[in-house]
């Protein structure tokens, strides 16, 4: 149905979109999800051509709509906009904006658009305001008006972008419930969200976006169960990262302590579980590792879900091969085991760090955890 070929939006030195390659099936439903200001927007308002494309092509239904000539009224009129700001008229009652575009446009007579106008209302639930102002309605009842506008044109393909962006937490969940059934119509839509679960129900297929292009692809499961990309997988989960190198036996473990306890604390980490936290790595590295190399080489990173509220900590050394857990030190590895769910040690003589300790601490584990 669409066809996007190496699409690029500039606005001077500012680039939303690089080189977007696209192809949109009939019947899609096509959740965009990726980090602000990544092109996402951007990308839906180009297709419906608010957005002129700096360059590249935009091929509806065989015919390119970016070439010079193009049609570009004839092509709105198939793809309907649903806008996180709604744009209802506010001099216009509820009906009034709906039928205003099909008889403007479309020439549809007064009667008809009102009939059609009113099933659409009473398929989002809004019958009862037909005669209501835009100002008389809620967030969430204003963007359901928005969606019924745009179905009365019967578009082939809608583009909503953010729908639930401006709504009240309370309002959000009336909005997907309609778009969840709009989705089952057999009608090919994009949806630009920051809802991961809601993208997971509605799709078919969900693109990732960072810095101006499609990273990944996928079903729902392959984008959120089976992660390919790096940045995705730290989108998705909300990972929040801290990373140090300890490189010496004199490194200067209260500046580090410091850093770590305000990545915790940043991250809203309850107390307790932040003393867990600290309390493993000063296992780790201070116990079990610098004692083992006269010339150590430690990298640290750790993981924290935001939306998992769970941990993983992966440390990487040089050195002979040492798995912490065969180590003598009985007290550090009690301690260890106490807090951790899951530990694994791996070597690998062609690595750098050829020594890798992973260390899951979670809500599941049963045991003193974060």
């Amino acid at each position: 149905m669409i066809e996007i070929k190496n699409l690029r939006k500039a606005y001077g030195s500012v680039v939303p979109l690089k080189d977007v390659s696209l192809k949109i099936n009939d019947c899609d439903v096509i959740s965009i999800i990726g980090p602000s200001g990544t092109g996402k927007s951007t990308l839906i308002r180009c297709i419906n051509l608010l957005e002129t494309p700096t360059s590249g092509q935009i091929i509806f239904n065989g015919v390119d709509i970016t070439a010079k000539g193009a049609d570009i009224k004839k092509a709105r009129q198939k793809m309907g906009m649903v806008f996180q700001s709604f744009n209802l008229f506010g001099h216009l009652t509820v009906i009034e904006n709906i039928m205003l575009a099909p008889m403007d446009i479309l020439k549809m007579k007064k009667h008809e658009a009102y009939t059609k106008g009113m099933e659409l209302l009473k398929q989002v639930g809004m019958a009862d305001k037909a005669l209501n102002y835009p100002d008389e309605l809620s967030g969430g009842q204003k963007q359901r008006v928005a969606i019924a506008r745009t179905l009365c044109m019967d578009p082939e393909v809608i583009l909503l972008d953010e729908p639930t962006s401006a709504l009240d937490p309370t309002m959000v969940s009336e909005v997907q419930s309609v778009i969840k059934d709009l989705s089952q119509s057999g009608k090919t839509m994009m949806i630009v969200t920051h809802e991961m679960n809601f993208a997971r129900t509605i799709s078919n297929r969900v693109l990732y976006m960072e810095n101006g292009g499609v990273c990944e692809d996928g079903t729902p499961e392959q984008i959120f169960d089976n992660l390919k990309e790096e940045g995705t997988r730290k989108f998705i989960k909300r990972l929040k990262i801290f990373e140090a190198v300890i490189d010496s036996k004199d490194y200067n473990f209260t500046n580090f302590n410091e850093n770590f306890y305000l990545y915790l604390l940043k991250n809203d980490v309850s107390t307790s579980d932040r003393y867990r936290a600290q309390l493993i790595l000063e296992e780790l590295v201070r116990e079990l590792l610098l004692p083992r190399y006269d010339e150590p080489f430690i990298r640290i990173k750790t993981e924290y879900s935001l939306q998992e509220k769970d941990f993983y900590l992966c440390l990487t050394y040089k050195g002979e091969q040492f798995d912490i857990m065969k180590s003598d030190n009985a007290l550090s590895l009690s301690i260890i085991n106490g807090i951790a769910s899951k530990i694994e040690y791996s070597f690998n003589g062609n690595d750098a760090e050829p020594n890798c300790v992973k260390v899951w601490l979670n809500q599941d584990s049963g045991k003193h955890n974060l």
